[in-house]
């Protein structure tokens, strides 16, 4: 079993905050606990997680809710404002507050920037940790780390990889995750495709550019697959776009050919953080290449694996 050392940090609100180190040890502990769950399943017998999501969520907010009952724990929340304190104007602040004295750890989704990070100082002062699942097009820390864990767990490395990132690169918040993540794993090729107005933030790439990865502004995927390792598909996020006349201008531009799968590596896998609109045909679901849905499964190992060292004993 991996050593149950408390990580350096109480909350997971962004990537780029935590050690490597830390990384290192969810993933480890993921694989363990992908490989044998039954043995980690009183874990967190006693302990409540509560999933408070101001924006829809099907995979995050069922996945932690999946690994919190995996671990013997129970869960309470809520997956919008209807019907709550919310609907009456209660402020985040008061909100964390309350779901403080309720429960041992709260999961967090807000749209507004900095939220996860006001959550967590807010529930610092009553000793619960916070969890970032989401916040607004900034960060979602754990979606880059059940991403990582994916492209660890088929390469068995995480550097020295030509990784390939096609379509809204600009609102979501997903990329931003994970290039911060791959950013702390030695050198990485990443080849960016997407609208010249859904290109990374000026912020992120800024960044980036003083990190190990190597950022190429690629044109045509057609010509660069046979290099990929990885391709990293997202959708095109309509509600984060600020001119409807935007999204309904880029929308079909970057979707997935099955043809062009003929000209990858046998080893290429396709990630999607999910959900798809018509960016991959449902016949690529049947490829090889094809690894979204298992991405999307390894998120319960990676979430049941954080879970228990932030609110195990």
């Amino acid at each position: 079993m991996v050593s149950h050392r408390k990580l350096s940090t109480s909350h997971i609100i962004g990537i780029r905050e935590m050690s490597e180190e830390d990384i290192q040890k969810i993933l480890d502990y993921a694989k363990e606990m992908k490989n044998n769950p039954f043995e980690y399943s009183e874990r967190l017998n006693g302990k409540i997680l509560a999933l408070a999501f101001w924006e829809p969520s099907t995979r995050t907010r069922l996945s932690f809710e999946s690994a919190m009952l995996r671990l013997g724990g129970r869960t309470i929340g809520f997956s919008s404002q209807a019907g709550t304190s919310l609907e009456k104007g209660e402020s985040l602040t008061d909100t964390i507050i309350m779901l403080a004295g309720y429960s041992d750890g709260i999961v967090i989704r807000h749209p507004l920037r900095g939220s996860a990070k006001l959550a967590a100082n807010v529930a610092e002062r009553y000793g619960i940790p916070i969890i970032s699942g989401g916040s607004g097009s900034q960060e979602h820390p754990t979606q880059a780390l059940l991403d990582i864990f994916t492209i660890n767990e088929r390469f068995n490395r995480l550097s020295g990889l030509n990784i390939g990132l096609i379509g809204d690169l600009r609102y979501s918040r997903t990329i931003s995750s994970l290039l911060f993540a791959l950013s702390k794993f030695g050198r990485n090729r990443i080849s960016l495709f997407s609208h010249p107005s859904l290109g990374l933030q000026e912020e992120l790439h800024y960044y980036l550019t003083n990190t190990n990865l190597e950022l190429i502004q690629a044109k045509n995927l057609a010509e660069s697959i046979s290099e990929l390792d990885v391709l990293y598909v997202t959708r095109l996020q309509k509600e984060r776009f600020p001119d409807p006349m935007l999204y309904n201008e880029v929308k079909g531009i970057y979707q997935l050919r099955t043809a062009l799968l003929n000209s990858a590596k046998p080893e290429l896998i396709i990630l999607h953080p999910l959900p798809r609109v018509d960016e991959i045909p449902y016949e690529i679901d049947k490829s090889n290449h094809a690894l979204y849905f298992e991405q999307a499964k390894n998120g319960v190992y990676v979430r049941m694996s954080i879970l228990d060292f932030l609110i195990g004993s």
